[in-house]
């Protein structure tokens, strides 16, 4: 029998509007039923005047839930937390202290340390040392077969958090944040981390805590940032979740990977330091273009200049690619990349087939520096872009089929153009039209038909999540992504009966091969691509 789930709360600064949170705690506890537990962090007193908190103090107002809080930030707050190992500040309102575990009777593990980082010696009152964060790794870490703990509980956040993961907005997560909070979400690899401090709401794309193929899969981590209570510009101040306790979970259903997981943003930055020292900032990857000989029998690549590297004895020095800030699946210059399945490279992008294809020629259109989506590329990479996708529709005209391309540029950190071959027999270019729309009003997405020769850069702009739909015809449809979008909405369609009829392909980890097989088929499609491909000499 699967285990009940508790229901939390987690809050940003409160500041000292307790009337404002806990009234909106009772309107939500009113609506969805009662939830177990509140925890606050950030600053939960404010500068105002004390009248409202010694109205919970005496017992004149109580809150309606048991709430625990994180220590002070500043000096100014000290006052408050007399305890340093914790205590009742008023009724169902408790101190967890300076730092610990607390367990609950569930078995719910929840980890906290409260103040902000400090590197001096004495450290104040409201920070916390390397001795602390030390103090506390050590402890969990002595505990037999540690895999983890279930909740976190930090006012700063921790530095590079944003690396691999959606935009933090106006938080620069290189420069804000605590390098000691980084290392110990490192270590002790959270399922869910809360912070605040920064007055925004931000809920990171989940991420792996283990390596790829290295390691045992692991649990993933949800770093959610929450904003001030009662901000005027309505920022999420409240977060509401269900948690099975890890020790009660099945493993297997622990480990489950979420489809949007993105790689470790600490792994890079906390393996060579040590607790007492800052984290290194991330050191930028030399720029380098990078070409191989797929086959000695396609001829050589182009050099960067777009001539041939022998013609020239003074080649001129490429421009300086856009880097990740980390480890990136598709840059061709990454170790991550699964070369085998690159079957043609020009000066600024690269084609690859897909994994796990809609079909056996299901290949990507995809940049060599680090691009997120197509309103950010340059110029001579927009061109290059272009030129694939002629050469693609010419190629794929040729064995009787019409391409669809798509992007979807949310949940995704480097621009992969789907490119997939639809046999004429099959349906017409209306036909997938209609498809499109049917099923995206059916889901409520509003796909917006716009302009033959209109280019995208006109409509989103940089950072903007979108989903866009390229037919054969030049036509193109787009969604502007708002709140959350189906990951596999562009395989589901085009895999419909409608379209290609394999509705058992609409998700690709479903139509995963073996890596000989891979191979197999990426040497066909070169063969058959050769004479179309221009990045090859004459």
């Amino acid at each position: 029998m699967a285990e009940k789930p508790l229901r939390l709360l987690a809050c940003g600064d409160v500041e000292g509007k307790f009337d404002v949170l806990f009234n909106r705690v009772r309107t939500i506890q009113k609506k969805s039923g009662n939830f177990d537990l509140l925890l606050c962090v950030g600053n939960f007193f404010g500068s105002t005047p004390d009248a409202e908190w010694e109205e919970y103090k005496t017992g004149v107002k109580k809150a309606p839930i048991q709430t625990y809080v994180l220590g002070a930030n500043n000096q100014e707050t000290v006052k408050y937390f007399q305890d340093v190992d914790g205590c009742e500040l008023a009724e169902n309102i408790t101190y967890l202290g300076r730092k610990g575990v607390f367990t609950g009777s569930s078995g719910l593990q929840i980890v906290y340390l409260s103040g902000t980082e400090s590197l001096n010696e004495p450290v104040p009152g409201y920070s916390f040392s390397p001795k602390d964060v030390f103090s506390l790794r050590t402890t969990l870490w002595s505990t037999s077969q540690f895999k983890g703990v279930d909740i976190l509980l930090t006012s700063p956040w921790p530095k590079y958090v944003g690396n691999f993961g959606n935009s933090s907005g106006e938080v620069d997560t290189k420069k804000c944040g605590s390098a000691l909070i980084s290392s110990l979400a490192t270590g002790l690899k959270p399922r869910y981390h809360f912070a605040a401090l920064e007055k925004t709401y931000y809920e990171r794309l989940p991420y792996r805590n283990h390596i790829i193929l290295q390691e045992n899969a692991q649990h993933a981590t949800r770093f959610i940032a929450l904003a001030n209570v009662g901000n005027p510009e309505k920022k999420k101040y409240l977060y509401a979740f269900s948690i099975v306790p890890m020790k009660l979970m099945d493993v297997a259903e622990l480990v489950k990977q979420p489809p949007d997981v993105t790689e470790n943003p600490y792994r890079k930055f906390v393996k060579q330091a040590s607790i007492g020292k800052q984290i290194p900032a991330p050191e930028e990857d030399s720029a380098c273009q990078f070409f191989f000989d797929l086959n000695e029998k396609q001829g050589r690549k182009r050099s960067s200049t777009g001539r041939d590297s022998k013609s020239s004895p003074h080649p001129k020095q490429p421009r300086k690619l856009p880097q990740p800030p980390g480890p990136c699946w598709f840059c061709l210059a990454s170790p991550e990349v699964e070369k085998h399945l690159v079957v043609s490279v020009g000066t600024h992008c690269y084609l690859a087939l897909a994994k796990g294809g809609l079909s056996d020629d299901h290949v990507l259109i995809l940049p060599i520096g680090h691009y997120q989506s197509v309103v950010e590329l340059s110029a001579e990479v927009v061109e290059e872009v272009e030129q694939y996708k002629a050469t693609l529709r010419r190629f794929f005209k040729s064995q009787g089929k019409r391409c669809i391309l798509f992007e979807r540029n949310y949940k995704s950190h480097h621009l992969q153009l789907q490119v997939i071959p639809v046999p004429l027999s099959r349906c017409a270019t209306d036909d997938i039209k209609d498809a499109f729309i049917t099923q995206a009003q059916e889901q409520q997405i509003e796909l917006l038909e716009i302009p033959e020769h209109s280019d995208i850069k006109q409509i989103a702009q940089p950072g903007a999540a979108y989903f866009y739909v390229e037919l054969d015809t030049g036509e193109k449809l787009f969604h502007r992504i708002k709140k959350n979008f189906p990951l596999q909405f562009g395989r589901e369609v085009l895999a419909s009966e409608a379209i290609l009829n394999i509705p058992d392909k609409s998700d690709w980890r479903q139509c995963q091969i073996s890596k000989e097989e891979e191979e197999t088929l990426a040497r066909h499609f070169r063969k058959d691509f050769e004479p179309f491909d221009f990045t090859l000499d004459d």
